[in-house]
């Protein structure tokens, strides 16, 4: 992409201050619903993964049980935390590239407030036990219809924005960020149609929305900020807008069939599912193309990761997409699906996908975006470094032995002379482990909504110069 191209996105300083000052009521409050949120997810999250290796513990209250508290962890993550601060970074990001404010300001605060409240009754839902039993779309029906009503709405503001931009040149991230606000309501929509009442019928339509939640929602989300924060921290364009391109129209292309991979083995017709593992080999494709355009922007400026507290996040989250990706094209195929599935290394790559690369945007983001929206600074460097420390080797921690015993509990359960019990058995130390991993992350979460709450609030004093591990700004800082 050229230099002129990239100069289009920047406006002047007073244009950008309007900017952020009509965007700061709505994208905080987004943001903010969103933090309390990823509080609250991690708070079920560390229940159930200790309820995997101590069944009995809080046995006694029904609502404590694994089968309600594991679901409502995913979906307050899922709907609360990425969703609510992903729909708050996507309007910011618009509101920057189309350089125009953010219209429909009032009715983006009232679905937000309704957001909220229908993540209330669903988890008061989930918790007595009234559920779809669909993973990724355990709400009731009603619930979601409402969830996907609020996000339907702000996309009808992101498109107001497309339409009344005031630059000619669309950045990638446009494309993503518009693309993501258009397939999330068909997806919500169409997952909600009293036609998926066939136990097999309804499989295919759960692996398709929950696959396709990630990868044309959440992902173009990523991929956007991505776009955006790497080559703005460091200073210079995007390697290629060609192969940015490529990468969207890849997405696009191969993504939508992924979901299928999941049910090998299943009643759904054999050419069906050899579609969806064909499309996932694909995904090969669009994902080098981005990782070797994200990779060739930084080159030669990868001090700036070592320095900027944005761009170690970001940076951090790229990587992991490429890594996800291909370990999800591999994983597709039917000779290792035969061994994986069914086992603890799809819990673990499905952490990769939503932790590693969506909620380590997502913290970035937040890093490079609410000290404009408060025109304040973050308090604390060192607690900036401490959350990126024990968020990135909290799921590190979470993932790797996850995977590695996933492998080990597949072959045990494909051998007919081990019992499924002794299976179950030597999976413990890797549960074990994910549990001390969930305290690390909860850790970290505690941390960034305490510099969160302190930015928002406008804390203490405000320093002088913008938050960086320079040493040469932490001296002017001094």
């Amino acid at each position: 992409m050229s230099t002129t191209h990239f100069s289009e996105i920047d406006s002047s300083a007073q244009s950008i201050r309007f900017l952020d000052e009509k965007a700061r009521n709505v994208v905080l409050f987004l943001i903010v619903s969103g933090v309390f949120w990823l509080l609250f997810g991690s708070l079920l999250a560390l229940l159930a993964s200790i309820k995997m290796h101590a069944p009995d513990w809080l046995g006694q209250w029904s609502f404590l049980t694994f089968g309600r508290v594991r679901p409502l962890h995913l979906n307050t993550m899922v709907y609360g935390w990425a969703s609510m601060t992903g729909a708050g970074v996507a309007l910011w990001l618009l509101s920057r590239m189309l350089r125009v404010a953010i219209p429909m300001r009032p009715y983006i605060a009232g679905v937000t407030v309704i957001w909220n409240l229908a993540l209330v009754v669903g988890s008061f839902q989930i918790l007595a036990g009234y559920t779809r039993g669909i993973e990724w779309l355990e709400f009731p029906v009603s619930t979601m219809i409402v969830i996907v009503w609020c996000i339907l709405v702000i996309g009808i503001a992101a498109m107001l924005m497309l339409f009344n931009r005031n630059v000619q040149t669309l950045y990638v991230s446009v494309w993503y960020l518009i693309a993501a606000f258009l397939w999330l309501p068909l997806l919500g929509g169409v997952s909600s149609l009293p036609i998926f009442n066939t136990p097999t019928v309804q499989a295919g339509m759960n692996w398709w929305f929950a696959h396709n939640a990630l990868g044309l929602w959440f992902t173009p989300i990523g991929l956007a900020a991505a776009y955006y924060f790497i080559p703005k921290v460091i200073g210079r364009p995007i390697y290629s807008y060609g192969l940015s391109l490529l990468g969207f129209w890849g997405l696009a292309l191969f993504y939508n069939w992924n979901g299928f991979h999941h049910l090998i083995g299943s009643p759904l017709p054999t050419w069906f599912i050899t579609i969806s593992i064909a499309a996932s080999v694909m995904m090969i494709i669009p994902v080098i193309v981005v990782a070797v355009n994200h990779h060739m922007t930084i080159v030669g400026s990868f001090s700036a990761v070592k320095y900027s507290p944005t761009l170690r996040f970001v940076v951090f989250a790229a990587m992991s997409y490429t890594f996800v990706s291909l370990q999800g094209s591999i994983q597709a195929l039917r000779s290792v699906n035969e061994v994986i599935h069914f086992t603890h290394f799809v819990v673990a790559h499905a952490h990769i996908g939503m932790y590693a690369f969506v909620t380590m945007m997502l913290f970035g983001s937040c890093y490079y975006i609410l000290p404009r929206l408060t025109n304040w600074e973050w308090q604390s460097g060192k607690l900036i470094k401490l959350h990126f420390w024990l968020t990135a080797l909290g799921i590190i921690l979470y993932t790797f032995p996850l995977q590695v015993g996933g492998v080990l509990q597949g072959l045990a359960m494909n051998n007919p002379d081990i019992t499924f019990s002794d299976t179950v058995t030597m999976t413990i130390p890797y549960l074990i482990t994910r549990s001390v991993a969930g305290v690390m992350l909860t850790a970290g979460h505690l941390i960034f909504a305490y510099l969160v709450i302190r930015i928002v609030a406008r804390v203490g004093l405000r320093p002088a110069v913008p938050e960086s591990w320079n040493p040469k700004l932490e001296e002017a800082r001094s």
